[in-house]
């Protein structure tokens, strides 16, 4: 067998380890099979988008670690991750992953609370009298 690559994924506070082998196309987060981890569909389809721009879904096992944010930035750390590993495998697959942007994080994260005001943006209700 060929030696694990790993690679690591951010999105928002979320951050994932990614390994990767050959296999036959099992994907697990957190020791749980990712169809359990991540129940909603579209959040699925996040971590399997970089595995089908390449048609790699049964080709490699993929081991994730997630930590830290909620169940959307873990997958789309996830979803980075899996894009990097996969480059670091086969250089070929860069054209493909960029086209579809899998190589690009998302630099979006959550803007800080100000003072005098209730969240970041939103103010008190002002009253004249």
């Amino acid at each position: 067998m060929e030696k694990q690559k790993n690679e690591v994924g951010r999105r928002k506070e979320a951050v994932t380890r990614v390994f990767i082998s050959k296999g036959e196309g099992k994907i697990t987060v957190n020791d749980k099979d990712y169809k359990t981890y991540f129940p909603l569909v579209y959040l699925q389809n996040q971590v399997e988008r970089p595995l089908k721009t390449v048609d790699a879904l049964n080709k490699f096992d993929v081991k994730i670690n997630a930590t830290g944010g909620g169940v959307k930035g873990q997958a789309e750390a996830a979803m980075l991750g899996i894009a990097r590993v996969l480059l670091e495998l086969n250089a070929d697959f860069r054209p493909a992953l960029k086209a579809a942007g899998l190589l690009k994080r998302d630099p979006r994260s959550v803007e800080r609370k100000k003072f005098g005001h209730k969240k970041a943006r939103r103010s008190y209700q002002f009253s004249k009298r």
